[in-house]
């Protein structure tokens, strides 16, 4: 395999202040490269070096040094020096004298889907905080990174880009920020508003790479609408197009957005590229241009606490759809479908009744997922965005509609840029100069204890019902099952629902109803058979021992929820739609 070179290598003596990396795709079929970090200047006594233990954008402890092996060292001569690990991602040398130090070790990058680092032998994905080893005391000092790469390979980043595979920026922190793809790509290039911005795609997949680039030329004229104004003059969008990674991760002036190869094409799944990638467009502001101030700066070796982490993630989740609708890449039907889901997840969730949003963001660093979350935690997304909604709209109501959550973003970019941040109490203070308004009550009764939104009193000040149902309400037990060597096992127990109250539990493995076999595939055909308020009987192995419990079904509505535009809808309730979604009342369709 042939490698394309850059003009510039290590050897040559570093920029004053300026620190060093080259990386080395040596086996990339095998997911290995070699690493070369140098340190110029370092002076005597202790020289500590280190891997961040989390990335950006994933509020949680990463094992990111798990991926490093034959860590070497030597002077400015080029003579080896005795490292020692002294810390899960953190290694000691000891300096006799003042010299330039050089790092190398080698990398194994195969967590594509955790967007850390990823290589193989059509391309690499590489994020600073998983890849490159710092000093603390040269966080502050230029950077510059040098790869060697297969031929036909093309090298991009959100950094200055001075020749081909080699990228700089001015300190650790943007280089953090700011990952590196490097491989066997198409891409997409357009201008909007005098600013540059890229798509590169990876992978093959039913994408059409024009019509992308036609919609997210719509989508970052919003953003630039909604915040005033944009903190970049240049935008890349890396894409990838995978064998089942999906997720996406938002940097300074970039984005990596991943999905399923065949997850395009259809309306649905294509919304939902473009809802992923609104998300990430809208951290640009929300979180790289302003953040809560438990995150300013990074720590990079440990938890970074905040009681408004659900403002930094269920915010931008609140905008993503808000950024689609006005720019006409999404109909209102579509919108409101949305919120419908949304709506509809809520009030499936008991946990919403046990943890405030402002806990959760405390606890997200701790936070695990899984049946016991969902009965007795909140997510930062989900409730956060409906926190955002019920700000929105107690916003809209007391101002009569001239001032929303959008004004209050607006407000924290003017005011609260990095290096700045800010806190709960800025936030309160934005509000009030924005509305006239003391928010504080609001603020304790909705984001400090837990929160159940009235989400029929919120439709009803846009305008908005619920669509009657069609189908009579069916029976439910409560509890979700995963078909597992042949057997239904309990994945999930709602809190105090039918199958909570009879004693069911995660991990029960459920073989017969009424006596009868249960096979996997016929749940939902026999949960459709049961009759509400009429007792059935579960048959289950826990623990290897058959047992039986009783259960009786409840009602749950058959139908989805679909909501709609109020006939007759008043004055105020179309000004607060209209200020709430950014686009003119709909037409009220025929009933």
């Amino acid at each position: 395999m042939r490698f394309a070179l850059c003009a510039l290598t290590l050897a040559a003596l570093p920029a004053a202040g300026q620190v060093q990396y080259r990386i080395d795709m040596t086996q990339p079929q095998h997911h290995q490269a070699t690493v070369t970090a140098r340190f110029p200047a370092a002076q005597p006594g202790h020289f500590e070096f280190q891997l961040p233990d989390w990335r950006t954008g994933r509020y949680q402890l990463l094992p990111l040094a798990d991926g490093l092996r034959r860590v070497e060292v030597t002077d400015a001569g080029g003579r080896p020096l005795e490292v020692t690990k002294v810390a899960r991602s953190r290694w000691r040398v000891t300096l006799p004298e003042a010299t330039d130090v050089s790092v190398r070790y080698q990398l194994y990058a195969n967590e594509l889907g955790d967007r850390t680092r990823h290589i193989d032998d059509s391309h690499a994905y590489l994020d600073a905080s998983a890849t490159f080893v710092y000093n603390a005391d040269l966080r502050d000092q230029p950077v510059s990174v040098f790869l060697s790469v297969p031929e036909r390979w093309r090298s991009v980043s959100g950094m200055a880009s001075p020749e081909p595979h080699r990228f700089t920026a001015a300190n650790y922190d943007v280089l953090v920020d700011s990952p590196i793809e490097t491989g066997l790509h198409s891409s997409q290039r357009f201008r909007q508003e005098g600013r540059e911005y890229e798509a590169v795609f990876w992978g093959e997949g039913n994408y059409d790479e024009r019509q992308i680039a036609e919609d997210l030329q719509k989508l970052v004229a919003e953003g630039g609408r909604l915040w005033g104004g944009y903190p970049f003059e240049r935008y890349l969008f890396m894409i990838h197009a995978t064998g089942g990674a999906s997720g996406a991760t938002e940097h300074l002036n970039s984005t990596v957005i991943q999905r399923p190869r065949y997850r395009f094409h259809k309306r649905k799944d294509y919304v939902g590229f473009l809802s992923l990638t609104a998300h990430e467009f809208i951290h640009t502001w929300n979180v790289k241009a302003y953040r809560p101030r438990g995150l300013v700066p990074y720590d990079y070796q440990g938890e970074n606490y905040t009681r408004l982490l659900w403002l930094a993630e269920g915010a931008t989740s609140y905008f993503q759809k808000q950024l689609l609708l006005p720019a006409g890449l999404i109909s209102v039907e579509e919108f409101l479908e949305d919120l419908a889901g949304r709506i509809e997840r809520s009030e499936a969730r008991p946990g919403r009744q046990v943890q405030s949003v402002a806990e959760a963001s405390f606890d997200n660093w701790i936070a695990t997922g899984g049946d016991y979350a969902r009965n007795h935690s909140v997510n930062i997304y989900s409730e956060g965005y409906l926190a955002s909604l019920s700000l929105d709209l107690e916003m809209i109501r007391r101002s009569e509609a001239r001032h929303s959550f959008r004004d209050l973003h607006r407000y924290l970019y003017e005011h609260h840029r990095l290096p700045l941040g800010f806190d709960e109490q800025d936030v309160l203070t934005g509000l009030k100069e924005i509305t006239g308004e003391d928010f504080s009550g609001w603020w304790q009764q909705t984001i400090d204890t837990p929160f159940e939104p009235d989400f029929d009193a919120m439709l009803t000040q846009l305008g908005l019902e619920r669509v009657p149902q069609q189908q009579p309400d069916r029976a439910e037990l409560g509890l979700e099952l995963k078909e597992e060597r042949g057997l239904a096992r309990v994945t999930h127990v709602r809190r105090d629902g039918p199958a909570w109250r009879a004693g069911l539990t995660t991990a029960d493995c459920l073989v017969a109803i009424d006596g009868m076999r249960l096979r996997p595939d016929q749940w939902q055909d026999r949960l459709g058979e049961m009759a509400v308020g009429r007792p059935v009987v579960l048959t289950l192995f826990r623990r290897d021992r058959l047992i039986e419990l009783k259960v009786t079904p409840t009602s749950t509505p058959a139908d989805a929820l679909k909501l709609r535009p109020l006939a007759g809808a008043s004055t105020a309730q179309r000004r607060a739609f209209e200020a709430w979604a950014g686009v003119a009342w709909p037409a009220e369709p025929a009933r």
